[in-house]
């Protein structure tokens, strides 16, 4: 008997722990992504239907989001030139965002990597329900391989690796 409670125990732990690394998240990873289509701040159209073959970082941001705003400048730095010019496409989401401020923002900021807006958060709300910075990596399939929320230095590493291990 104490065996069986052990199990169940341990069991509720495990999935509680696992539950919880993806906070707000709609998506489990080996999930195929959800179909989206943003115009960035250049005008160009991306729909995730014509990333397929490719590994793809979807980024989701608002400029009042501290560590967004300690994300993006690294993301420019240590992530977008290294994998740019690969077999690799990404777009940051401005959730809650018109064009127009986002557009004013970056005029200050200058990320180069492709940026959208999402006001009325159509394209978040098919990723999670809350929480941002939020990072999903697909694969080549289309397939949901990593996420992560928050970020820190960690993160990003993980994030590079899993990028890296796909292309």
């Amino acid at each position: 008997m104490n065996k069986i409670v052990l199990t169940f125990i341990t069991l509720f732990a495990a999935l509680s722990l696992n539950a919880s690394d993806f906070k707000g998240s709609l998506l489990k990873n080996g999930d195929k992504v959800p179909e989206f289509t943003v115009t960035t701040l250049d005008g160009k159209e991306v729909s995730i239907k014509d990333l397929k073959g490719k590994v793809v970082l979807i980024n989701f941001f608002a400029t009042w989001c501290g560590p967004c705003m300690k994300e993006l400048p690294e993301v420019q730095k240590q992530l977008w030139p290294k994998f740019k010019d690969e077999n690799f496409a990404m777009v940051s989401i401005g959730r809650e965002h018109t064009k127009d401020e986002l557009t004013k923002w970056n005029q200050k900021k200058g990320f180069t990597f492709p940026i959208a807006p999402d006001p009325k958060r159509e394209v978040y709300s098919k990723f999670a329900s809350q929480y941002i910075p939020r990072n999903f990596i697909v694969d080549k399939t289309g397939k949901v391989i990593w996420q992560g929320v928050g970020f820190d230095q960690k993160e990003l590493d993980q994030m590079i690796k899993a990028i890296q291990e796909n292309l």
